[in-house]
């Protein structure tokens, strides 16, 4: 007597649409034959589940069943496998057993060779104005030995007995022929009798590759380089990868950065800042010029100034950010005898009340409030 199609899926005769779904998917993803070859016994439950699916997932087929049970569903379709089947399911076993369509040939034309990642860390300055630098990259390059064949020199890889060069083998499911990607070829359709010595039948050997690269000015953390042809080699005649060099910048002493705009904080004295001065500041670049700064008189510790043209430059566009440098007024912490009394003698002629000495209305009202 046939088993039950309810027992096959372990589901429940009130068992929803969505449980009978998920209990096939786990059936078929144990059984199949990709995961248990030459197992008669998996291959044989496999079939069960498709047939039961089959069946339970119809409503129509599912409520002859219910009704008359094999009886109602004999000639119906009920038998064998249904092809629909796989179609909800192609995502799921596609990648996880490793071959695409599952009626399908595998496709053993040229293949494009997978892209690489290189870490390259850069000074500052390197990243704002630009470098060139030599990097190794391993990779995997044709064996030069062999031609990429893996077989060795003066013999020639032959046709797969088990597959017999079709790099994919078929059997009867119900009224289907399902086609598999041959697990001795692995779908190449050949196999490599007399190896290479060199590449022990790789066909292919590691090597350490050295590229000159030029990095362009205003790079920063984050930014990649894409350089074609630079990757993995193509497999079957394809186009090899590239290779992507994905930068990190260190940080400044001094500088830090927003896109082509820098910023930095300068010391300044209690003379300058209160008497004004014409001062120089340090820019970014590796020559360390010199910029020139005018700080009026009166100039409070934190205010900023921009100098224009001399930040990083734009990445891609000519021109440069802007140089944005806030003072910080430093009191000093030794004084002498004489300039003690100096400063005594400056104290009796300023104002008690420093608010006083605040122009901006609103920040001195604040300050008076804060002081008392």
């Amino acid at each position: 007597m046939p088993a039950d199609y309810y027992e096959i899926l372990g589901v429940s005769r009130t068992a929803t649409e969505v449980e009978i779904k998920s209990a096939y998917r786990k059936l078929a993803l144990k059984y199949h034959p990709d995961r248990n070859p030459d197992n008669k016994d998996a291959e044989e439950k496999f079939k069960e589940a498709a047939e039961a699916y089959g069946i339970l997932a119809d409503a129509e087929k599912r409520r002859r069943y219910d009704a008359y049970g094999h009886a109602g569903v004999s000639g119906a379709g009920g038998a064998g496998f249904d092809p629909t089947i796989f179609a909800d399911f192609g995502d799921i076993l596609g990648d996880f057993f490793g071959f695409g369509d599952l009626f399908g040939r595998r496709g053993r034309g040229p293949r494009r060779g997978s892209d690489l990642r290189y870490n390259l860390e850069l000074t500052f300055d390197e990243a704002a104005f630009g470098t060139e630098t030599q990097i190794q990259i391993p990779r995997t390059e044709a064996c030069s030995a062999c031609q990429g064949s893996g077989s060795a020199p003066g013999t020639q890889p032959v046709a797969c007995p088990n597959c017999r060069g079709a790099g994919q083998v078929t059997y009867q499911q119900g009224f289907f022929s399902v086609a598999r990607t041959c697990g001795r070829c692995r779908g190449a359709g050949k196999i490599v009798t007399s190896p290479c010595e060199t590449c022990e039948g790789q066909g292919a050997i590691a090597v350490e590759r050295k590229l000159q690269i030029k990095i362009p000015p205003g790079v920063d953390t984050g930014s990649q380089l894409r350089i074609t042809g630079e990757g993995e080699p193509g497999q079957a005649g394809g186009p090899p990868g590239d290779l992507y060099v994905v930068l990190r910048v260190q940080d400044h002493p001094l500088f830090r950065r927003e896109g082509a705009h820098v910023f930095c904080e300068i010391p300044i004295t209690f003379a300058q800042a209160a008497l004004g001065a014409s001062i120089e500041v340090p820019t970014p670049g590796v020559e360390e010029e010199k910029a020139p700064l005018s700080i009026p008189e009166g100039t409070q510790t934190g205010t900023s100034f921009r100098v224009r043209g001399k930040g990083i430059p734009h990445l891609g566009h000519k021109g440069r950010g802007d140089l944005h440098v806030t003072v910080r007024v430093v009191v000093p912490t030794r004084l002498s005898g004489e300039q003690k009394k100096l400063v005594e003698q400056l104290a009796k002629t300023l104002p008690e009340d420093p608010a006083a000495q605040v122009k901006d209305r609103s920040v001195k009202s604040r300050l008076r409030d804060l002081l008392g």
